[in-house]
């Protein structure tokens, strides 16, 4: 995603009003009447946004979160992908869950644009200050096993595997949102599957800039395009939607460089050994997998990982990317929708 920010930045400027998706959402046929009842809500002055203070071992920080609805059953805190992107992206919710009656919360980690983005960020380029951050943020906002959903994304998702193989007791359920439980198995997929795919002189231009460390070179971006087209979000980037360009174009490459590495055609930063395939067992909280058949992560994969789950329940998007809340929009939403209510109504 990192090698998109000059384009992004384009079509940022050239394309301001585009639509996010066709399908229109399928309101609760009753939203509840508190929904938009923010009495007594602390944030209700700020419009639901909250600047949550973080201790760390390097000092003190701020993180922004903004609530959205009203809701003492589902509360859904959203963690976005990256390292190092933005909630940005996530914006097509507000067109789905509040006539579903769900309240969710956009939260930026810390580095990332909303947040405070100290300028060493080495500190901080770990799981555990993740986790550990996270858990600092369920605990300002008063999230508890009576009400908190933890939906991740990409690599959100592999922090919510992390959040609750530490502290599931926390959790009423889970949300692992295109993100393997193996960096070494997304890693073979890559190499084994979607590169012999593509257009073989291309990549090896591609390797070949990526061995001499080239990666802010235009014509490293140019010779990605069309991967990311066909596996992150599956339209033409200068139809991509505005929310997803904004959030790309927020990246913050101190956080997503040293962590993922320089693209999305694989993981070659702090993240590559991560695998955590055979713990996944222990996480005994309903959890939804949700994959795209065109992902960059290997959907028969995600598949195998939901049934390891004790509560596992699996959603394919069939024309999906990385991207499945825009590629399948209706499918995804509506999955999860259900999700959420059937762990809240305990059919799980």
């Amino acid at each position: 995603m990192a090698r998109f920010l000059s384009m992004v930045m384009a079509l940022l400027l050239a394309v301001p009003g585009m639509a996010l998706a066709k399908d229109a959402p399928h309101p609760a046929k009753h939203v509840q009447q508190n929904y938009f009842d923010n009495h007594g809500r602390d944030d209700a002055w700020s419009g639901g946004v909250r600047m949550i203070p973080i201790h760390t071992p390097s000092g003190d920080f701020r993180v922004w979160t903004k609530r959205v609805g009203n809701n003492p059953r589902i509360k859904l805190l959203l963690l976005h992908g990256g390292p190092g992107a933005t909630h940005e992206y996530f914006e097509a919710m507000d067109s789905w869950l509040p006539g579903a009656g769900i309240e969710y919360i956009y939260y930026d980690q810390l580095g990332s644009a909303y947040s405070d983005q100290p300028e060493n960020m080495a500190p901080f380029l770990s799981i555990d200050h993740y986790v550990e951050e996270v858990e600092q943020v369920r605990k300002a906002l008063g999230l508890d096993s009576g009400n908190f959903y933890l939906l991740g994304h990409s690599w959100g998702g592999l922090l919510a595997m992390e959040y609750a193989l530490k502290y599931q007791k926390n959790l009423k359920g889970l949300v692992i949102s295109n993100m393997m439980s193996s960096i070494p198995a997304y890693n073979r997929y890559a190499h084994d599957v979607l590169m012999p795919r593509m257009d073989q002189k291309a990549l090896k231009e591609i390797l070949a800039l990526e061995q001499a460390k080239r990666y802010d070179d235009p014509r490293y971006e140019e010779l990605l395009h069309p991967f990311y087209e066909q596996h992150i979000l599956r339209k033409p980037a200068a139809q991509w939607p505005e929310p997803v360009l904004r959030s790309f174009a927020h990246l913050n490459k101190k956080v997503y460089v040293p962590m993922q590495g320089p693209s999305e055609m694989g993981a070659s930063g702090i993240l590559e050994q991560w695998d955590r395939t055979n713990d996944l067992a222990k996480i005994t909280v309903p959890t939804l997998v949700i994959a795209g058949r065109y992902d960059t992560m290997d959907p028969t994969f995600m598949k195998m990982m939901s049934k390891k789950l004790p509560h596992g329940r699996y959603l394919e998007g069939p024309n999906s990317g990385h991207m499945a809340m825009y590629d399948d929009q209706p499918t995804y939403m509506n999955g999860l929708i259900k999700f959420l209510k059937d762990v809240d109504q305990a059919r799980h």
